[in-house]
């Protein structure tokens, strides 16, 4: 990918966005492209951390192991989308696997790079720590919720909590979020056919409209309170 396509991709990314032309054009010129075929292994829970990514186009599956041996589905990294920053900063082991579920670009950066522009840059280091922290929250909740609230709560509350870690949600107000059914019930370990019902019934009231790998919530707020 040319440097200044590179650049045009890192500058609509929440990570890299707020940062000043030439350290884009500087990052831009370090990233390497890679492909992958859907189904491919960019990297595995406990591996050693190798660069910070940053996808270009298609779906990236990030999931986990728990100590029985159950995989733990926990985001998918759509274009724009930045992983791997964990390891990235500590050094230690990979957390999590990420797996391309279609046929991906992605611009990788090596961490000896990356923490030489993030020694420099107090504005990268900020989006950086607001990123781990969106990430913390998001994860964090996961475990409590599977522990508190029904599924149907919890799927209501994944479905508005994606929309608004993506940045599609604004508010209040309607908003369409990119993913399967399947997807959707892999965060919460349900079936499609479950998350399919809820749906179905949510459709019914008038709080959700069914698209080809989207769902638009019309009214988050009737959603909200009437899964509760």
């Amino acid at each position: 990918m040319a440097t200044r396509a590179a650049k045009i991709l890192l500058q609509r990314s929440p990570l890299f966005g707020g940062l000043s032309a030439p350290v884009l054009e500087h990052i831009a010129s370090i990233a390497v492209q890679r492909r992958f075929d859907s189904g491919t292994l960019i990297f595995s829970q406990g591996d050693p951390v190798d660069a910070l990514y940053c996808v270009v186009m298609g779906k990236i599956r990030i999931s986990a192991a728990t100590a029985d041996g159950r995989e733990v589905f926990l985001n998918v990294m759509e274009a724009g989308d930045s992983f791997g920053e964990i390891a990235l900063l500590d050094g230690r082991a990979r957390t999590a696997t990420a797996t391309a579920i279609m046929p991906c670009e992605l611009l990788a950066i090596r961490r000896d790079q990356f923490l030489t522009v993030l020694e420099r840059e107090p504005i990268l280091v900020r989006e950086l720590l607001r990123l781990c922290g969106e990430r913390l929250r998001w994860t964090s909740g996961l475990a409590e919720d599977a522990a508190l609230l029904s599924v149907e709560a919890r799927l209501a509350k994944r479905l508005l909590g994606l929309g608004e870690l993506r940045g599609e949600r604004q508010l209040d107000g309607p908003f369409t979020t990119r993913i399967s059914q399947a997807e959707l019930g892999s965060f919460l370990g349900i079936s499609r056919q479950i998350v399919n019902q809820y749906l179905q019934e949510w459709k019914r009231q008038g709080w959700v409209e069914l698209g080809r790998g989207s769902i638009t919530v019309r009214n988050p707020a009737a959603l909200k309170a009437g899964t509760q």
